[in-house]
């Protein structure tokens, strides 16, 4: 006879077991009898309509926490809708009505019976990531749910994407989007993930312009959803990783091609696109990103990879909802986002025949890719090798100066502290109302100078006289030009606006233009500053305050800090792209790469982001230098590096008796082009660099050296 601890120990282990559900047929009798549309009930799970098709034909198993939560309301409504001639059976311990509701799982906050005029309720966010028994132990808390202190306004759902932009996909079949949505994915290969992502996640994201294109749907691979697919977990090779990809004999490969599915041009790489032909208006594109194969660089998505799934998701929809669903790397989805803001054309109504067709949109760059001006071009760009230029090239850069140490005074050296200013975005800023060519460069010679129409001037700023303590504003090294040389409509102007006369002997300009980065300068900018406030630093901030909230703003939640290291790279990385140069060690001069083919390759639409940033920054250091007599130690980029007699940039900012910020020199603030504080250093540390040769603001704390030209 077995013993009463054999017993216990039976009646445990029953317990320990998952719950059991009803037979599939009566889970639909007990859903049909209750007037719940399966579309109903899976929006209150949180899963598709098709999980639970696949629930009620005996497909699938509902998974933990959907598991107790399903069983729970199937067990409410059994006690409402017995079967025909049976009698209804009572909970075994009902609760009193005044006494508390038993506990409920998180992802699940419906009544176990619902009274008659009660509705199944979607479920409210839960504050962290469900654990599933399937793994080996239970996930940390996830903070992916964590409430904002602030949050931009959510667009309208679209029906057609009821699940958001993107998932997150584990190797247990688990897909983590937005909002704390988990999926089941019981797709086992490639061509099947891509297939159900299609038909049956309800993923997607609507289109940013009235012309555009709805974004494809993302899905993002960890390194076990790799493995289950059939992929490497790592992608190696002798070349550099953003170029590897899979070779064309590779059984996912053929599997793809097999399927009828298309690879693009880069292949199955970190960031694979697979497609068939649009049928009609309806895309027929998912894109995959594979964490294991460094898809999420680390300088521009901090932390993300390492990161639990539900987290990567949360990351990566804020990124969707509030700048675009990731096509690639930053550079490339900045790049992306130009285009999907400003469509190549838009459908107009033939007058002849009456049909629709396809026609350019005004203020877009087109379809067809033009080639630039000489001097705009790069070295190795077939303008320049197959007509023989010699005639130079634009050199609009960033800033890498710094101040030589016999121009610094007894007064400076005795200051205790450089500190760093960082400019907010200084590049976006500059996007901001800049007015680009759209057509292509006409050739003038002997030409007056309008400082309204962008292009490339040959002139000599060289007869200029300016404070040596002062970068130069011609050049990106900061040295005074040595003769004539080519510049940007900007910089130019700059030269006038100095009081200087300029007379170009030689002009490429544009006849038609606008303002192309307009909207792409106003949705990064909202990103950044949705964001930033997210992050507790907001406009309303007092300088103090402001740079207290700098300070802390990575620790306030480590995930949306990832999200505004990602906007600030789309930025930088977008506008670089823009010049992309050849890639691969068998490039031969003269030969077009593939950049060169579309639209958006503009080096000259680049190099005026450049000019004007860089002329910003010498307006406000000109301006600091007449406010307060002080002068910069170093700039590089976006950071400028000042002598200090305290460690804030508030102990020698120029502040009015009222105690706001004089105009025009630098000021503190969240806002895009105004100043934060990026590093403080001892000034002697300073000075030992400057004697060795090396640049401070290297050593500076954030310092950007160059745009980066993109992937």
């Amino acid at each position: 006879m077995a013993s009463e601890e054999e017993l216990f120990a039976n009646i445990e282990a029953l317990l320990a077991e998952e719950p059991q559900l009803p037979p599939p047929a009566e889970r639909a009798r007990l859903r049909e009898a209750a007037g719940i549309t399966q579309a109903r009930l899976a929006q209150a799970l949180k899963s598709t309509t098709q999980t639970v098709k696949n629930w009620e034909n005996g497909r699938s198993e509902p998974k933990p926490p959907r598991l107790e939560a399903y069983k729970r309301l199937l067990e409410g409504w059994a006690a409402k809708y017995p079967v025909p001639g049976t009698l209804a059976v009572a909970p075994a311990a009902p609760a009193p009505a005044a006494a508390p509701q038993p506990e409920v799982p998180e992802t699940f906050t419906g009544p176990a019976a619902p009274e008659p005029q009660a509705e199944i309720v979607a479920p409210v966010q839960a504050s962290a990531a469900p654990e599933r028994p399937v793994r080996p132990a239970a996930r940390p808390a996830s903070t992916s749910r964590r409430p904002a202190a602030k949050k931009a306004a959510a667009p309208a759902t679209d029906p057609r994407f009821p699940h958001g932009p993107l998932a997150v996909l584990d190797g247990d079949g688990s897909a983590y989007g937005v909002d704390g949505i988990v999926l089941d994915c019981p797709a086992t290969t490639v061509v099947e993930l891509v297939e159900w992502t299609l038909r049956e996640s309800g993923l997607g994201a609507p289109k940013l312009n009235r012309y555009g294109k709805d974004s494809d749907p993302l899905i993002v691979l960890t390194a076990a959803a790799a493995v289950k697919f059939g992929l490497p977990e790592r992608l190696e090779g002798h070349e550099q990783r953003r170029s590897l990809r899979l070779p064309e004999d590779h059984p996912v490969v053929k599997q793809v091609a097999k399927g009828k599915w298309q690879l693009t041009q880069r292949g199955f790489g970190p960031w694979a696109r697979i497609y068939r032909k649009a049928q009609g208006r309806d895309r027929q594109c998912v894109q995959l990103a594979i964490l294991s194969w460094d898809a999420l660089d680390e300088r521009a998505w901090p932390g993300v990879a390492e990161m639990e799934p539900a987290d990567i998701a949360r990351v990566l929809g804020v990124y969707a909802q509030r700048v675009i669903t990731p096509r690639g790397s930053t550079a490339v989805s900045g790049l992306e986002l130009m285009t999907a803001l400003r469509p190549p054309t838009k459908p107009e109504r033939d007058e002849e025949t009456g049909n629709w067709v396809s026609s350019y949109n005004p203020g877009s760059l087109g379809t067809e890719p033009m080639d630039p001006a000489p001097p705009e071009a790069t070295p190795e760009h077939p303008v320049v090798v197959d007509s023989g230029w010699t005639g130079g090239f634009l050199n609009e850069e960033a800033y890498q100066w710094v101040r030589s140490v016999d121009l610094l005074s007894d007064e400076e050296c005795m200051l205790p502290f450089a500190v760093g200013l960082d400019l907010n975005t200084a590049f976006l800023a500059a996007a901001a109302r800049l007015v680009v060519g759209l057509s292509a460069p006409d050739h003038f010679h002997n030409v007056k100078f309008n400082p309204k129409i962008p292009g490339s001037w040959l002139v000599d700023l060289s007869g200029i006289e300016l404070d040596p303590r002062l970068p130069s504003p011609f050049t990106p090294d900061g040295s005074r030009p040595t003769g004539p040389a080519w510049y940007q409509t900007h910089t130019v102007a700059y030269a006038q606006e100095l009081g200087y006369d300029v007379h170009p002997v030689e002009a490429y300009l544009r006849r038609e233009t606008g303002a192309y980065l307009d909207p792409w300068h106003d949705r990064l900018k909202n990103a950044y500053v949705d964001t930033l406030a997210d992050l507790g630093v907001t406009k309303d901030l007092d300088d103090r305050a402001f740079l207290a909230a700098m300070e802390q703003h990575k620790q306030v939640d480590p995930a949306l800090a990832a999200v505004l290291a990602a906007v600030k790279a789309t930025v930088k990385g977008g506008v670089g792209k823009l010049r992309e140069r050849p890639q691969g060690k068998h490039y031969k001069d003269g030969e077009r790469w593939p950049a060169l083919e579309r639209p958006t390759w503009r080096p000259d639409i680049r190099a005026a982001v450049i000019s004007k940033a860089r002329v910003n920054m010498h307006r406000k250091l000109n301006n600091m230098a007449k406010m307060t007599g002080l002068f910069p130690l170093a700039v590089l980029s976006d950071c400028v590096v000042y002598p200090s007699p305290g460690s804030s940039p508030l102990d020698f900012l120029p502040y009015a008796a009222s105690g706001k910020p004089q105009p025009g020199g630098f000021r503190l603030g969240p806002t895009p082009g105004l100043a934060k504080l990026e590093g403080v250093q001892e000034m002697a540390w300073a000075v030992d660099l400057m004697e060795k040769g090396l640049n401070p603001a290297r050593h500076i704390k954030g310092g950007d050296a160059v745009l980066d030209e993109g992937e």
